[in-house]
């Protein structure tokens, strides 16, 4: 047994192409092959993955372990930091008995060594802001922060159709609900005839539901300068990936919110990335953690979207890694897109958790060296079953593996390095303060004051009032009093460039902007 154990590791992972190491396999009775390495070929990264397994068994330091691989190998990684367990990242790890012990165990020559990581976040706490325009996240992905069902997403749809076609950008909440309530006056009823209309009690709907998000703290995510994905694409200057870690434990209990953004993320690297073909290393990898809260409740809609998402941005070079409890979280159509599997302990204590463990044990290729139920109820911390892909894209054998540790620190930073890390970032220059510059709130108060009679000189009777009389009243409603003149030449370049919707209703390609990285 132990010769055709040992022939199938050196026939399915004793490849010499460049790779990550994940760490070593083991026979069912628990006894450790050192070699060959149980290992992901770097060319085959952008044929996405997925890492699951149930809470504390390891899932988070196996990001860890495949972020520092890939970083050291020149590829940026993009991560989502739900508990702050991932900022450890940039410090060199600790020396422990546990570390130089599971090390020698798997045969792994340990250094500690940190990565370089730039920190951001959807509140500005900790991290730099990011930011993103009601327009770019299009109607489907804000569909799905709001809740939405199908009929207000499709009134939704309509509006920004409106907005597009009137050259009304949309930049902020504010700019939504003042095309929402223009849309409802008698002066805005008149412009939806070619559109179908709408009622005023799904227009209700929507601006409750805006209302709530902004209650949550939201308000500030929508806006200018909006994130270029492209950010996400630097190297250091000795050549290792870096690292943007999406800090979201002050918004962990928002997921709606941060699920979508980086939805809208992954999207937008698809609509703005060349097509690459077959790299020898991906440009980006993006780790997509809780990724069960992206499914929940979605449309049919949303979900072809974001299948058609992970199934075309391997092309552009990027791999997607969705970080979860059980493969069930993760949609049929999308999960057969994950290549490379590492799937860590689950528990069966309830008829639930059974048909889970039958499950999960029925996406796995067939092996006659393990029973997978009895293998993954008995694997430990930082042990998984792995199963990637090769060289020549077929799926290697399944091996249960036993994690090497990460390099970096296994515990967060404290509140006072975080914040040294963040005031060195370059990104604060390019992100750190908002802007607000006309859109379509100011426009709309602008057009409607075209509209309104000249105010009566002193000491004159005043006009009797114009057909149009209402528009006043209109306009503080909409604009909350401010009229403003003409547009700037700012606006004037922005509504004049074509708006062209794609996956999820996201803006085309953006200019570059030009911007250098020095900190690294």
């Amino acid at each position: 047994m132990a010769d055709s154990f040992t022939d199938m590791l050196k026939a399915g992972y004793g490849f010499t192409d460049p790779a990550i190491t994940l760490g070593a396999a083991l026979e069912q009775g628990g006894a450790v092959h050192q070699d060959p390495k149980v290992k992901i070929p770097l060319a085959m990264m952008n044929r996405h993955g997925l890492i699951a397994g149930a809470t504390g068994t390891g899932k988070t330091k196996t990001l860890q372990l495949m972020t520092e691989q890939l970083v050291a190998q020149g590829v940026p990684v993009f991560a989502a930091d739900i508990k702050g367990d991932l900022s450890g990242l940039a410090m060199p790890g600790d020396p422990s008995e546990r570390v130089t012990g599971r090390a020698k165990d798997v045969g792994w020559d340990w250094k500690p060594a940190g990565v370089p990581v730039e920190f951001v976040s959807l509140s500005g706490k900790p991290g730099v802001q990011l930011r993103a325009t009601v327009s770019s996240f299009g109607p489907l992905l804000l569909g799905k922060v709001l809740s939405l069902n199908d009929t207000q997403t499709s009134v939704l749809t309509m509006v920004f159709k409106y907005c597009d076609d009137s050259q009304l950008p949309l930049l902020d909440l504010s700019d939504l609900r003042a095309v929402l309530q223009f849309l409802t006056s008698d002066e805005g009823k008149p412009a939806l005839a070619q559109y179908g209309g709408m009622s005023g009690t799904t227009v209700g709907v929507l601006l409750r539901k805006m209302v709530e998000l902004e209650s949550q703290g939201a308000a500030q995510f929508f806006g200018e300068p909006e994130f270029d994905v492209k950010d996400m694409l630097h190297v250091a200057s000795d050549g290792r990936g870096v690292v943007t870690c999406l800090e979201l434990a002050d918004v962990q209990d928002k997921p709606l919110l941060w699920s979508t953004f980086m939805m809208w993320m992954m999207a937008e690297l698809y609509h703005n990335l060349p097509e690459a073909g077959d790299l020898p290393k991906p440009k980006l990898a993006f780790f997509f953690d809780e990724a069960h809260l992206l499914f929940h409740e979605a449309s049919k809609a949303f979900l072809d979207q974001v299948e058609q998402v992970v199934r075309l941005i391997r092309s552009k070079g990027v791999g997607v890694y969705f970080v979860t409890q059980t493969p069930k979280d993760v949609p049929g159509d999308i999960l057969a897109q994950l290549g490379n599997r590492v799937q860590h302990a689950l528990r069966a204590h309830t008829p639930d958790d059974d048909t889970a463990l039958r499950a999960t044990v029925r996406t796995f290729p067939k092996t006659s060296f393990y029973d997978l139920e009895e293998t993954l109820t008995s694997l430990g911390i930082g042990e998984a079953v792995v199963t990637v892909l090769d060289a020549r894209g077929t799926p290697t054998p399944v091996v249960a593996t036993r994690l090497i540790p990460p390099s970096s620190r296994m515990a967060p930073l404290t509140p006072e390095e975080l914040q040294a890390d963040i005031r060195q970032s370059d990104l604060l220059a390019e992100y750190g303060r908002a802007v607000d510059r006309e859109s379509a709130r100011e426009m709309l108060a602008a057009r409607m004051a075209r509209t309104q009679p000249a105010a009566p000189q002193a000491g004159t009777a005043a006009p009797a009032p114009a057909r149009g009389g209402r528009a006043a009243k209109t306009v503080a409603q909409v604009a909350g009093g401010a009229l403003v003149g003409a547009l700037t030449s700012t606006i004037g370049r922005t509504v004049g460039r074509e708006i062209v919707r794609g996956v999820f209703g996201l803006l085309g390609a953006k200019p570059p902007r030009g911007t250098t990285r020095s900190r690294w």
